[in-house]
C-alpha cells in the first residue's frame, strides 16, 4: 500500500498518541530547558502547517512547517513510528515540508534537533537533504543539547545565507 501524506487537522487519537510519544521521548532524552517539541495546542497555531503520513489506516509519521517570517521556515515535529523507521517515511515527510516551503517562496529552511546519539539518524537525514549546521535562529539560544541546521531553498539568492 502506498504512503499517503496529507495536511492533518490534529484531531484524531492516533496523531495525539504519536505526538505524546514524541514529547515523552524528548523529555526522557533531554533536560526540560532543551526540549523544543510542540504540543497539540501549539501545533494548531496559524503559523504552522502539519502533515501526517499514512499507509492505509496505519499512521507512520508526521512533520510540520512553522513560518518564522515571509522568507524563513522551520521544520518541526518530525517523528516516525518506531516500526516504520528506515522505510523512507521521514524522507518523504521532509520532502513534503521542503516542497511547501519552496512553494511559499521561503529562501531558507532551518531546524533544531538534538546532539545526543539518539538524534544521529535525524542529523544524518537532514545532512543528506543539504542542511548544514548553523547558529541559533528565531529566538533559540546556544545549548549543548541542540544542533541547529539550515539550508537555502531553490531560487534563493547566493547572498541570503544566514
Amino acid at each position: 500500500m502506498p504512503l499517503h501524506i496529507a495536511v492533518d487537522p490534529l484531531h484524531g487519537p492516533q496523531i495525539a498518541a504519536l505526538l505524546q510519544a514524541h514529547l515523552d521521548e524528548m523529555h526522557r532524552i533531554s533536560p526540560p530547558e532543551s526540549v523544543h517539541a510542540l504540543d497539540l495546542a501549539r501545533l494548531r497555531a496559524p503559523d504552522i502547517t502539519f502533515w501526517s503520513a499514512w499507509e492505509g489506516d496505519a499512521l507512520l509519521g508526521c512533520a510540520a512547517l512553522r513560518e518564522l517570517d515571509s522568507t524563513h521556515g522551520e521544520v518541526k515535529s518530525m517523528r516516525t513510528e518506531p516500526a516504520a523507521r528506515r522505510r523512507g517515511v521521514a524522507a518523504a515527510l521532509l520532502t513534503q515540508v521542503m516542497d511547501e516551503a519552496s512553494r511559499r517562496g521561503y529562501r531558507r529552511l532551518s531546524l533544531e534537533t538534538g546532539t545526543q546519539p539518539k538524534f544521529a539518524p535525524a542529523r544524518a537525514l537532514y545532512a543528506r537533504f543539504g542542511f548544514e549546521t548553523c547558529g541559533p535562529f528565531a529566538g533559540y539560544v546556544e545549548d549543548p543539547c541542540s544542533t541547529f541546521m539550515t539550508r537555502a531553498l531553490s531560487g534563493a539568492q547566493d547572498g541570503t545565507r544566514q
